[in-house]
């Protein structure tokens, strides 16, 4: 006989379409009971295998949906992460550029500075050293002048005197 529950409601169709009219009423027919009754029984027995099957079928097709969510979750939350981590990167990377940017200022600063004081010290010892020099010089020219007032004298030896203008 039929397979399927498909094929015995089929064949179950097919009798109630064919059954003949009663008489003076065209929405109802004669069926032959017993033929019924035995399509309807073994529907009846099949539909515990075939619900067992759908009910298979729903499970698998439950756990392969909720494994595609947990896996979508997964994908979702690791491109998340990754996206967290590059944004970490990026705001690293322009807190370093920013450090870098604001010691080499600092640097620039310090060397501008630095030379500012060494050229302010260079300058200040370069003057002081012209002044010492210039006092040496006067110096230098007052004793001279003294030693040609004396050289100017008679020496008592008999040697000549020294002339420094000579030297020159």
């Amino acid at each position: 006989m039929a397979t399927g529950v498909d094929e015995l409601l089929d064949m179950l169709f097919e009798m109630i379409d064919e059954a003949k009219s009663m008489p003076l009423s065209s929405d109802k027919c004669i069926l032959e009971r017993d033929k019924a009754l035995d399509l309807l029984d073994e529907i009846r027995a099949q539909f515990p295998m075939e619900l067992a099957e759908a009910k298979k079928l729903i499970a698998a097709r439950t756990e392969y949906i909720n494994s595609a969510k947990r896996e979508g979750e997964l994908i979702r939350k690791q491109a998340e992460d990754q996206a967290k981590q590059m944004v970490a990167e990026d705001e690293v990377l322009a807190q370093a550029k920013q450090k870098a940017n604001e010691m080499l200022r600092t640097a620039e600063e310090r060397s501008r500075d630095l030379r500012k004081a060494a050229n302010d010290y260079c300058e200040d010892a370069l003057r002081r050293t012209e002044e010492a020099v210039a006092e040496a010089y006067d110096e230098i020219k007052k004793s001279r002048a003294r030693f040609r007032a004396l050289a100017g004298a008679p020496a008592a030896t008999g040697r000549q005197p020294y002339d420094a203008a000579t030297d020159e």
